[in-house]
């Protein structure tokens, strides 16, 4: 009886490893395909798809224009040039009291967190929402690995491209289309941060109508955005 079951488990464990072993080569090939290729869905897309249906365009870097970049940068890490995926100070942070201080001409995420866009992105992509720490160390591997595999424009390029700004509506064309009736690459400064100060939780932070949220957090966007175009490294993956 003892061998049947050490035998069992031995079968069980070479299972876990095979499925493993599959699981990581195909997650690594579909991130280097990813590359050049935009993901045709994700996770988060298809649990809206039920509720709320799915718009979404996919654009290319250029076509998104310059103002919705900046927004998002200014909004969400302004440190995204110079990290490696992972805001360790903000991490820190987090895990401590929150103090109340003017606001100063600093590279500080107006969102307050410590998610990077990098990490927005491999979670968007790759992952799901929500799953507290299990969901982190997955999270912090494809964090790394689209950083060190894509780079700074093509992580802006799909985050912009797959994030969801409105109950079913997913990337920055659809989202200018549908609220401004208009391009993305042809977004005012305040439409651009309009559309940016939904998140991170756009089905109640919504844009049109406009929030309360969003009425305020807009201005201060827009503001952050002209306090970072004297970056230089900011400046080139923007552009």
């Amino acid at each position: 009886m003892a061998i049947q079951f050490k035998k069992s488990m031995q079968r069980v464990w070479q299972f876990i490893k095979k499925a493993f072993i599959i699981m990581f080569v195909s997650s690594l090939l579909y991130l280097v395909v990813c590359k050049w290729v935009m993901p045709p869905i994700t996770i988060t897309q298809i649990s809206n798809t039920f509720g709320y249906g799915l718009k979404r365009d996919f654009i290319s870097y250029d076509a998104m224009g310059y103002n919705i970049k900046l927004a998002a940068i200014a909004s969400e890490d302004q440190l995204f040039a110079d990290h490696n995926g992972f805001d360790w100070d903000a991490i820190e942070k987090s895990f401590k009291p929150r103090k109340t201080k003017k606001n100063k001409k600093s590279k500080i995420p107006l969102g307050g967190g410590a998610s990077t866009i990098s990490q927005q992105t491999a979670k968007n992509i790759f992952l799901w929402q929500g799953g507290g720490v299990i969901r982190k160390i997955p999270e912090f591997y494809f964090t790394q690995m689209i950083e060190w595999v894509w780079g700074k424009q093509r992580i802006l390029e799909i985050y912009l491209n797959s994030i969801e700004m409105g109950p079913g509506i997913f990337g920055v064309e659809a989202a200018a289309q549908n609220y401004f009736h208009k391009p993305a690459k042809k977004l005012t400064r305040s439409e651009a941060a309009m559309i940016i100060a939904c998140l991170p939780n756009p089905k109640i932070f919504t844009v049109v109508p406009m929030s309360n949220r969003v009425s305020w957090r807009y201005a201060q966007i827009v503001h952050q955005m002209a306090l970072i175009e004297d970056d230089e490294d900011l400046m080139a993956i923007i552009k």
